[in-house]
């Protein structure tokens, strides 16, 4: 196989990891398996939203947080957009958006519509989450500028 046809056969892999990661949190905190969400994140890795900067033991607690129970118990939908990707060797970039959806009475509304900017690592066991930042689409240019290249 010539080396150009390595390179871009290893650029869509490293794509289809790094979508089917960001994928894979949806489903994890809607099922508050604590241990899949942590397992996105590298051991180092950071998640944010609005103010709050949770570390790798607040990662794998989120699910068990007051808010995240009673969205569960009134029954969520994590719902994250498909990522628009950069790749830079090692370290990449993945842009989302998100929706948390939960039950009111017959219907379904947006709780919470945020803007994401992932930052992941390659590590020996895969793509992993390094930062991830997330704020809501409230017409506040913090949220706009995560979408941004």
């Amino acid at each position: 196989m010539s080396e150009a046809l390595e390179r871009r056969l290893r650029a869509l892999e490293d794509r289809a990891e790094i979508a089917e990661l960001i994928a894979r949190y949806g489903p994890a905190a809607d099922a508050g398996d604590a241990d899949a969400v942590a397992a996105l994140w590298a051991p180092d890795g950071t998640y944010q939203f609005d103010e709050t900067v949770l570390d790798a033991e607040g990662i794998r607690s989120l699910v068990t947080i007051p808010t995240h129970r009673e969205y569960m118990r009134r029954g969520c939908a994590h719902i994250v957009s498909a990522p628009r990707i950069d790749i830079d060797g090692d370290r990449a970039v993945a842009v989302t958006h998100s929706v948390v959806m939960l039950r009111e009475g017959e219907r379904w509304v947006g709780e919470r519509v945020s803007a994401n900017r992932w930052e992941l690592l390659r590590t020996g066991e895969g793509w992993r989450v390094h930062r991830r930042r997330n704020r809501l689409l409230d017409g506040d240019a913090a949220a706009r500028e995560l979408l941004g290249p």
